[in-house]
Order: C-alpha cells, then structure tokens, then sequence
C-alpha cells in the first residue's frame, strides 16, 4: 500500500527556510522553479512516497529453528536481535506486533508498558513461563502462548538420561580416566531395578519419565495436586501426598512449574523428612530447590547424589559449591536441546504466533481460555454470537441504571463437567464492557477487565455481574 505526500518549502541563495520540519522521506521529487521580484526564489514541491506495510513484525529475541523462522517469515516482517539486554528489548517493543523468547529473556511489566498497547502475543519457545510476567500480560491485552508438546519427549530422556549417570557416577568416572587415573573401587554405582522414585509433577514430562522408569524396573510414585489419578492408574503409578513421596523415594525427579508455591520447595526442612542416601534429579525450574540447603543436604549424606540441568542463576557462578560438589552431575539446562526437539519446538511457536496474529484462537495459550481443539472447533461459530450477545445486553438497558448482574444458560449435550465455556464467557464480557470502557476488551484481559469494572461499583453502575452455567 503507497500513500503519496506533498510539502512546499521555499529556498533563496542565502537561506533555506523549512516551512515544515519535517524528515523528507524517500525517494523524493523537486521540480517548478520560479522567480520572485528581484530575488531568486525557488519553490520546490517534493512529492514522497511512503509505503506502510501491512505485515505485522516478530521480534525473536533469542535463537528459533530454522522451519519456525521460515514460517514465520512467510507471514510477518522477522527481526532476529539476540542476547538483547533490558533496555533494548524495551526500546524495539513498541515497534512490534510479537515476541518470541526462550528462557534467558525476561518479559516484564516493562515491556508491556513500552509497547504501547502493540504488543499482541509473547511466544515461550518452550514450557515453562516464569520469565513472562503473565499478570502485566494479561491487563495489557497481551496472549501468552507457549511449545508444551514439541520437547517434551527430548526432556524426559534427559531426566532418564541424568538418571542412569548419576546412579553409575559416568560423570565423575569419565574425568578421571581422562585426567589418567583408574578407580574402579571408587566409583561403584547403584542399581535402579526395585528401587521408588517419586516423580514430583505428573504433567507430559513427569508422566514420560515415569513411563520409561517403569521399564528400568523402578517402582513410580508420584505427587501432583492438579493430576487426574485415572490417568497416573493407567500407567501404573500412585498418586501420593508430598510427604509420603519424600519420605519414601530412593529416588526422586522434579518436574513441576516455578510458582510462588513451588520457589524453594525442597529446602531444609523437606531434605530433612527424606531417607538418608536419596538421589534427586532436576530438569524442571532450578528455583524450585534452595540450592544452599541441598549442599547442606549433601554434605551431611542426606542426599547421597543430585543430578542438575537448571539452576537458580543461569549460568551459575563459576564458584558455586553446588555445581563444583564432588557427588552432582551438571549440565547447562540441554532439557530440550535435541534436534528433534528444537525444530519441533521452533515450528510449534511459530504455529501460534501466527494464527494469533491472524485472530484465530490457540490453543497452546497460556494467559487466556485454553482449549483442545476439538471443544474450539466446537464451539467456534458462538465466539462471535457470545460476544454480539454481550453488546445488546448493554444497548437494551441503554440509560437506565446499566447491567447490574448477568446469568448465562448453556444448552449443550455435553455433560456438566464436559461444558467448558470459558472462552464463551470472555467474549460476552468483552460485549458488556468494552461499549462503556475506554479500554481495548480481548478474550485475554476481559475477565481482568470485569472485576476492575466491578470495583468500579460504587461510582459507576455497570457491569457487577458474575456468570453461572447448567447443562441443559
């Protein structure tokens, strides 16, 4: 799309004189010279083109495949900036439409704030999102979307792969002969047939290490507030409680998200509760381990050995005493670092970049309805019905004292607990309250929006309304 531009400045031999300061932009054209009584004037009229494209722009801050970029470049304007300090992912966010982070870059309420209400969707090239500010995202409009799928596989087979290593000490054997020593008496191993391992977090990766210690022969247990126990039964592991899992574990594998509840759960007093001689794996957050508890724990013989991928400082300190101990194993969080994995991830991203970009819901959000796709194929021809709905609430009560409460009836065939209409709910929010408030409503910030409205109350009558459902 061109849009053409003219500006008229006049030129005499001593002075330039801008009529409009202004940067010309190119390319340009000066043409019609005239006279003006006895001066030579010069009137120049410059004719500008600027082109406005309509491709949004991806900011990918850090390292994605090359089927991801190429996908994403098929859609948008790419700008790859790596190793971006703060500052500068400040200054480039108010100039795009999305950005695609891993691990190392933090997304803070900064950022939302500098990107001008632009910013419309945070890609996670990966799991995990405790370096995504997902409250500022969530008032800011923003979706948050993540790759929970695509490595899942490779980090469970570094869980597994930690595992074995640290159970037969290959770490510590390897430096020595290389270093021209031969210990065998030193380094003699344990076996892991018979032995329990807890796996803390049963989500897609600790449900994958718990398929493949099965075949070690290992006895799983495993804890997990929020995990359905049908399915930990159908593979054959026991939903326990947090205590009864440490306490009883030979071996126990960390797989659980970093929240505020997780941050420095096993400390002092969980390494006290568990059996003298336990080994533990990390491959989830290294938050979620007090790291000078667990050399206390080491060096009492607590823990007898403990294999890590992620810590608390990425990279740790080259004097950590954790990651120098003679009885860990480390690795520089290669979880997800397969080239399977990698693409995978990068391709899955991309995927939900764009069909954000293009409006389309995902289902891979993090801070918004999310949904298999089945229930969005579902329930997509009433998205739009809910939230025009919502809109003729608002235009019938027009003048009188606003909405005051809201009850919806859902009529489905599915049953009470199979009727999610989340997504249906936001967007008769969003009807309700974006024709009497000054901010932008999206599927993502409108419940944020309705309990703000909400407090509202006592100086404005909208909307206070809370929704119940039913089957029918």
């Amino acid at each position: 799309m061109a849009t053409a531009y003219s500006w008229n400045f006049m030129v005499t031999p001593t002075k330039p004189s801008l009529s409009w300061k202004l940067s010309i932009p190119s390319p340009f054209t000066a043409v019609n010279v005239t006279r003006r009584q006895n001066r030579t004037a010069r009137r120049f009229v410059v004719f500008a083109t600027v082109f406005h494209d309509p491709k949004p722009t991806v900011l990918v801050a850090e390292r994605l495949g090359e089927a991801g970029l190429a996908l994403l470049k098929s859609f948008a304007n790419v700008d790859c900036s790596y190793n971006l300090n703060h500052e500068e992912l400040c200054t480039k966010i108010s100039l795009c439409d999305a950005l695609i982070v891993r691990s190392g870059t933090k997304v803070t309420r900064e950022v939302f704030e500098r990107s001008g209400g632009r910013l419309k969707v945070v890609g996670r090239a990966g799991v995990g999102i405790d370096n995504v500010d997902l409250s500022a995202a969530t008032e800011h409009g923003c979706l948050v979307v993540n790759a929970p799928t695509a490595n899942t596989i490779a980090a469970a087979e570094h869980g597994i792969a930690l595992l074995t290593a640290m159970a037969r000490n290959i770490a510590q054997a390897d430096a020595s002969i290389k270093s021209g020593k031969w210990q065998r008496s030193k380094y003699v191993g344990v076996s892991l047939v018979g032995k329990t391992l807890a796996v803390m977090g049963f989500g897609k990766v600790g449900s994958e290490v718990a398929r493949r210690a099965k075949g070690l022969g290992m006895h799983i247990i495993a804890h997990d507030p929020y995990a359905p126990a049908d399915r930990a039964r159908a593979i054959g592991v026991e939903l326990v409680t947090f205590e009864e899992a440490i306490s009883t574990a030979d071996f126990i594998s960390l797989h659980m998200p970093l929240t505020p509840s997780t941050s420095k759960m096993f400390n002092d007093e969980s390494f006290s509760q568990m059996k003298k001689g336990v080994r533990i794996v990390n491959v989830a957050r290294g938050g979620v381990i007090d790291e000078e508890a667990l050399v206390r724990a080491l060096d009492s013989g607590t823990v007898a050995q403990a294999a890590l991928d992620v810590f608390t400082e990425e990279p740790p300190p080259k004097d950590s005493k954790l990651v120098l101990h003679e009885n860990v194993t480390v690795t520089p969080h290669l979880g997800a670092s397969t080239t399977e994995a990698q693409e995978g991830v990068a391709i899955e991203v991309a995927e939900a970049i764009v069909g954000a970009l293009k409006g389309q819901l995902a289902a891979t959000a993090v801070n918004a309805p999310m949904l298999p796709a089945e229930i969005l194929s579902e329930l997509a021809p009433f998205v739009t019905l809910s939230e025009k709905l919502g809109r003729l609430a608002v235009q019938l009560v027009a003048g009188g004292s606003g909405v005051q409460s809201v009850k919806v009836t859902y009529a489905s065939a599915r049953g009470p607990d199979d009727l999610d209409t989340r997504l249906l709910r936001a967007m008769i929010t969003k009807g309700l309250i974006e024709p009497i408030s000054s901010v932008f409503i999206n599927l993502v910030n409108a419940d944020f929006c309705a309990k703000a409205e909400r407090t509202e109350d006592n100086r404005r009558a909208h909307f206070v309304g809370w929704f119940t459902r039913k089957s029918t």
